[in-house]
């Protein structure tokens, strides 16, 4: 209906109107019969249809661009679903980072100071071991110091002692010797 509303107005806006000289209804002008074929022809393809199918072709490309849309939206919104995602999990891996290097940090620190503790600790049984050394150095030193002044000595008492000793008073010390010893003996 509201295309034969349109008509009039076409019609007004013809050429045959604007030639002036020959009637509208002449069919000598050529004007007027281009005019009507135009006419007649989308009268034509009104009749069969064609705007419907125009219509139903455009209707379905804008569902097929809204489905498209829709679609996309729908991408997208799982796009920046996952980047959600996998930011959460970049920032959960960096805080799990920095807890691992802090804790190998805090591990290198331990592991310095128990190394230190245990250089301490071998310092100190190396200078007690040097110190054992010197001192059984000294304690064997002394004693054959004294070795040798008791060797000594005894020499010097053995030449004395037979210097000034005779045969009778060496018997009578060995028999005193015997008899302490069989004393102490039973």
């Amino acid at each position: 209906m509201k295309k034969l509303a349109v008509l009039p107005f076409v019609l007004a806006a013809s050429p045959a109107f604007a030639a002036g000289d020959a009637g509208w209804t002449d069919l000598s002008n050529t004007n007027m019969v281009v005019t009507l074929a135009f006419l007649l022809f989308v009268t034509f393809l009104g009749y069969m249809g064609v705007h419907k199918m125009l219509g139903g072709q455009l209707d379905k490309r804008a569902e097929g661009i809204k489905s498209e849309l829709d679609e996309a939206r729908a991408l997208r919104e799982e796009a920046q679903t996952i980047l959600a995602s996998y930011e959460r999990k970049q920032k959960e891996v960096a805080e799990q980072a920095e807890r691992i290097v802090a804790h190998a940090k805090e591990e290198a620190a331990n592991a310095a100071a128990q190394a230190k503790e245990d250089l301490k600790a071998s310092i100190a049984r190396r200078l007690a071991a040097a110190e054992d050394q010197i001192a059984s150095a000294e304690a064997a030193a002394v004693k054959e110091v004294r070795d040798s002044a008791v060797q000594v000595a005894v020499g010097a008492a053995r030449d004395m002692i037979a210097k000034q000793m005779t045969a009778t008073d060496g018997n009578k010390l060995i028999d005193e010797a015997i008899k302490d010893v069989e004393a102490k003996l039973h």
